[in-house]
């Protein structure tokens, strides 16, 4: 499974970006797809994630700001962020997990200026 994720970018606090994550290769069966982030100095955390039955979870800190959803038939996965903060600055990567393995995205930069 390769993905290939994409949408990062530089936005003004109170802005938007849509990142989009794309996986290709034998998926027959896929568990979880998520985002995942990791600023400078701190360690991955997970922001949103979608069970393949379709609940989903996010982080605390971007409740009620961003949104994750997919598209099974183009085996892709969205995140929709909404009202950008700076301390959402990070680089974003995108998870999927299939049954006996997890896959992680190249990863793209997205940055909020204040």
């Amino acid at each position: 499974v390769q993905l290939q994720a994409s949408g990062g970018g530089l936005v003004q606090a109170g802005g938007s970006l849509r990142l989009s994550c794309a996986a290709s290769g034998s998926i027959f069966r896929t568990n979880f797809m998520g985002w995942h982030r990791q600023a400078p100095g701190k360690q991955r955390e997970l922001v949103a994630g979608i069970l393949s039955s379709g609940t989903t979870n996010y982080a605390d800190s971007v409740k009620g700001r961003f949104t994750i959803s997919r598209d099974n038939a183009k085996n892709t996965v969205y995140l929709q962020m909404n009202s950008l903060k700076p301390e959402d600055t990070a680089v974003y990567y995108c998870r999927w997990v299939v049954p006996g393995m997890g896959y992680w995205g190249q990863g793209t930069q997205v940055t909020v200026s204040s």
